[in-house]
């Protein structure tokens, strides 16, 4: 190689230098800035999110997307610095973009139902719930479904768009719950001695709230509520607190069985009466 073609070729090196060098180094440092701030912004959103109680899942799934989210910007922005054209690049990842969105779109309903429900909390974690056709306590929110253990300890997974396009029945969410009970007696029962025997029942069971209970409680009532075909209907209406309600339910109804055969009660089934006829020949 002569010295003439070294020294074009030196001066082509350095003319590209010249030309794309500061191009280069502002690409470098647009990126490697870019990935600082990108990266502090996640930690920021991570901690603002952490702060709301949100579901760890939830905190991490959105933080880890804006940071790819910010990384796209970026390596777009450093190609654009060194000359190179976006624009149809840009167009190729919104047509990506779309098509993945329209394959993924039932899944896409259940991650924002899931964004929903842990920014809105109609429910926490430990509620009992009942929802999606199904009822159980809250084991896990998590982005796509929501984790449900049933009383009989099954478990039961629910697309989170299914939760949020129905009613949602929290049965935890507040202090104290009324529960009404319903009792049929003979017709040939005294009614106040069933009032005086149901009110003892009550009143002794300090798990019933009584005067003192906190709003909207109020003191046990016993109503006469129907006289039905074969009986006369009792209410007995008690507020209690949630933790108690089936407690008091299934307790009560065992003492006003044993009350009733010892007050000699009648607690009657359903019956008909039939009448025959004979016709004169």
């Amino acid at each position: 190689m002569d010295t003439e073609t070294i020294t074009r070729i030196k001066e082509t090196i350095t003319e590209l230098v010249t030309v794309y060098g500061l191009q280069i180094l502002a690409a470098l440092a647009i990126f490697i800035i870019g990935l600082w701030v990108a990266g502090m912004v996640r930690n920021i959103i991570h901690k603002l999110l952490g702060k709301r109680n949100l579901d760890p899942t939830i905190t991490a799934f959105i933080s880890n997307v804006t940071y790819i989210g910010l990384l796209a910007f970026i390596c777009i922005a450093a190609l654009g610095k060194l000359g190179i054209q976006t624009g149809s690049f840009i167009a190729v990842l919104g047509a990506a973009g779309l098509a993945v969105g329209l394959a993924l779109q039932g899944s896409l309903a259940n991650f924002a139902a899931g964004f929903l429900l842990i920014l809105f909390r109609p429910f926490r974690k430990g509620d009992y719930i009942e929802g999606g056709g199904t009822a159980g306590i809250v084991d896990e929110i998590q982005v796509f479904t929501t984790i449900l253990n049933t009383p009989d300890n099954k478990r039961v997974i629910i697309p989170n768009a299914k939760l949020t396009s129905d009613n949602i029945v929290n049965y935890s969410a507040k202090e104290v719950r009324r529960l009404d009970m319903v009792f049929g007696v003979s017709y040939g029962d005294d009614i106040d001695k069933v009032r005086s025997v149901l009110k003892r029942i009550s009143d002794a069971d300090e798990r019933i709230l009584k005067e003192a209970a906190p709003a909207p409680a109020a003191p046990p009532a016993i109503l006469v509520s129907e006289m039905a075909d074969s009986s006369v209907n009792f209410i007995l209406r008690v507020w209690v607190k949630t933790g108690d309600f089936w407690g008091v339910k299934f307790d009560t109804t065992e003492k006003v069985k044993k009350s009733f055969d010892a007050e000699d009660i009648t607690i009657p089934f359903p019956q008909r009466d039939v009448h025959l006829f004979q016709e004169a020949k």
